[in-house]
């Protein structure tokens, strides 16, 4: 009998585009097909390190097809499986959210970062 690894389908989707990066390269992959490089100048902040670690992830969860063209130097293209569209699908909404709210996520971002900067004996 094989145990359930999840608790719930929002569980598991997390588990998929769990941190920063994975997001962010699902939706430079949904404007089309992509070389490492457009990847990592498109992606501000990225390690190319931290872009071949969530390439592969995401390669083995089956969210991007990557491609190897047989020629000197050696073209490698990254592109959306079927599996990955319908997962930037369900993550639109999300964005729209985010978009909807950005000015209140900031605000409260910033007062979590000046609360965390009081020394302690200055906290109310």
């Amino acid at each position: 009998m094989s145990r359930q690894p999840y608790a719930c389908g929002l569980d598991a989707a997390v588990d998929v585009m769990g941190g920063k990066w994975k997001a962010r390269i699902l939706w430079r992959l949904s404007e089309g097909t992509r070389r490492f490089e457009e990847l990592r100048r498109e992606i501000p902040g990225i390690s190319e390190k931290m872009l071949i670690q969530q390439l592969r992830e995401m390669e083995a969860h089956g969210l991007v097809h990557r491609e190897i063209h047989r020629q000197v130097p050696p073209k490698v293209e990254y592109s959306l499986t079927e599996f990955g569209v319908s997962l930037n699908a369900a993550l639109e909404p999300l964005g729209d959210w985010g978009h909807v709210h950005m000015e209140r996520i900031v605000a409260a971002q910033e007062a979590l970062e000046q609360e965390r900067a009081r020394p302690r004996g200055a906290r109310p």
